[in-house]
């Protein structure tokens, strides 16, 4: 059976992004610090057209986390930090569901990504990506409030956190404005690198 997941890379202080984050400044001040250890790796050069890169332990996580998404789901605002700064071969080569209120035609881009614009809600954007990943996983891109929207929905199965070594200050926190019982969740899986920590938890039910 597919799940839903979400994948992101987070500071030691508890932020994917940095602060005046925007379509011309994506991530924020400072915010991609805590994807070094990705640009890095070789399958996510690969993704975006470029040759090289490291094939150890945080290549072979990347390369499974694309190998297992089938369709993705984002939010607005991430879209428009990308639309401008991802190649004409856009780095999803999957489906990509994203949640407006603005209707707009789908856009196709090479490598078999399409990002089709869903106005109607969460639940009928992931119906669609459920759909459209043939039975392979759906993973919510983000940014932290529409993680934080399927979170409390209690529609994420699992989601794995990069934990960088690196300190933003200031920025988008992942866990801003959630609950102690918004969820609950175990620990299933730990991987250490030089560059940062993957830990993946699972959602309980």
């Amino acid at each position: 059976m597919s799940k839903v997941f979400f994948d992101v890379a987070v500071s030691l202080d508890g932020y994917i992004a940095g602060p005046n984050r925007g379509p011309r400044n994506p991530l924020g001040d400072r915010g991609t610090s805590v994807h070094n250890w990705m640009f890095q790796t070789a399958s996510f050069r690969k993704m975006i057209g470029l040759p090289g890169g490291d094939t150890g332990e945080d290549d072979a996580v990347v390369r499974a986390v694309f190998e297992r998404s089938g369709a993705y789901v984002m939010g607005r605002h991430m879209f428009e930090e990308g639309e401008i700064g991802w190649p004409e071969e856009a780095p999803f080569h999957a489906p990509v569901f994203v949640l407006t209120h603005t209707p707009r035609e789908p856009w196709p881009r090479k490598g078999g990504t399409t990002f089709t614009f869903v106005t109607d809600g969460m639940k009928s954007a992931l119906e669609q990506a459920k759909a459209a990943a043939r039975g392979k996983d759906v993973r919510i891109s983000g940014g932290a409030a529409t993680i934080r929207q399927f979170l409390k929905a209690g529609l994420v199965d699992e989601f794995t956190l990069h934990v960088s070594p690196v300190i933003q200050g200031a920025g988008v926190s992942l866990f801003d404005h959630m609950a102690h019982d918004d969820f609950k969740m175990e620990q299933a899986q730990v991987i250490a690198s030089r560059l940062t920590t993957h830990i993946t938890y699972r959602v309980a039910r």
